[in-house]
C-alpha cells in the first residue's frame, strides 16, 4: 500500500510544492488575505471524477446550508467565457489531463476568502501540495470521500449528453431525451463533452489514482477522513441508485459532525 502511494506521489511531482504555492500566493497578494478561521466550517468532498460529487454536493448545500465551491464549475465558466485562465485550462481538459496547480490556486483561494459559515469544497484540493497550502489558510473540519467502481463511472459518464446552452443533462440509460439527440425544451442538438469519451474518462481516472488518491492517506493520518461506497444499502445499489445509497450514510455523518 505504502509503495503504491509513494509511486503515486512521485507521479504527481509536476505539482507545485507547498513552499512554491505559498510564494505564488504571496506574489499575488493572497498570503496576507484576512480570514477568520473560526468563522468557517470547511468540509471537503472528494472522489473520482464522475463519482457523484456534484450531485451529492447540491443535496448537502440544500439540506445543511453550505456554500458550495466547485472547482469544475468555476473552470468551465472560465472556459466558456474564453478567459486567459479558461483557454489554458481547456487544453488540459480536452486532453483528459488534470489542470496544473498554478492555474487553480489563486482562483480557489479567492473564492474561499469570500465565504462565511459553512463551506463545501468540491474538486479542490486534489494534490498534497494544494492541500497543505489550503491548510495554511483555513482549518479543514472533515473530508467526505466517495468510493465508486471505475467501470461504473466510465459507463455513467460515457452515456452523458448535454444541452450546451442550458446545461440540461441526459442519459440514455436513466434520463433519455424525448427525441434522440435533441434537447426536450428547445429541440437543439445534444453534445458530449470532449473529455467524456470512454478512453479519456479512463485516463482521468488513472490520473486521479496517481495524483489525487494520496490525499486520502494524508487525511486519514489526520483522522478527518470518512469514506462512503453505498454498499451498506445493497438494494439501492442494485437499482442503480448508488448516489442515494451513499447519501443515506453521508447525511447522517454530516449531521452528527455539524451538530456535535
Amino acid at each position: 500500500m505504502m509503495q503504491t502511494l509513494a509511486r503515486a506521489h512521485m507521479a504527481g511531482s509536476r505539482a507545485l510544492s507547498p513552499s512554491m504555492l505559498t510564494s505564488s500566493l504571496a506574489k499575488r497578494g493572497l498570503a496576507a488575505a484576512a480570514i477568520d478561521k473560526e468563522a468557517l466550517d470547511v468540509v471537503l468532498i472528494t472522489g473520482p471524477p464522475g463519482g457523484g460529487k456534484g450531485t451529492l454536493s447540491k443535496r448537502l448545500k440544500k439540506e445543511f446550508n453550505f456554500s458550495h465551491l466547485s472547482s469544475g464549475d468555476i473552470l468551465r465558466s472560465h472556459m466558456e467565457e474564453h478567459t486567459p485562465l479558461g483557454e489554458k485550462a481547456k487544453a488540459y481538459v480536452e486532453a483528459g489531463d488534470l489542470v496544473p496547480d498554478e492555474l487553480m490556486v489563486d482562483l480557489i483561494m479567492h473564492e474561499v476568502f469570500e465565504q462565511s459559515g459553512r463551506v463545501l469544497l468540491d474538486g479542490f484540493p486534489r494534490t498534497l501540495p494544494q492541500a497543505k497550502a489550503l491548510e495554511d489558510k483555513i482549518e479543514i473540519d472533515f473530508v467526505l470521500n466517495l468510493e465508486v467502481p471505475q467501470e461504473e463511472i466510465v459507463e455513467r459518464i460515457s452515456d452523458r449528453w448535454i444541452h450546451q446552452h442550458s446545461g440540461r443533462m441526459y442519459s440514455y440509460a436513466f434520463n433519455p431525451p424525448k427525441e434522440e439527440g435533441k434537447d426536450d425544451e428547445t429541440g437543439e442538438p445534444l453534445t458530449r463533452r470532449a473529455d467524456d469519451e470512454p478512453d479519456k474518462v479512463r485516463h482521468r481516472l488513472d490520473m486521479y489514482m496517481e495524483v489525487t488518491y494520496p490525499l486520502l492517506a494524508h487525511y486519514e493520518e489526520k483522522g478527518i477522513l470518512y469514506s462512503f461506497s453505498g454498499e451498506n444499502h445493497p438494494e439501492l445499489v442494485r437499482q442503480n441508485r448508488r448516489s442515494d445509497a451513499i447519501y443515506t450514510d453521508l447525511k447522517a455523518l454530516v449531521q452528527s459532525k455539524l451538530e456535535g
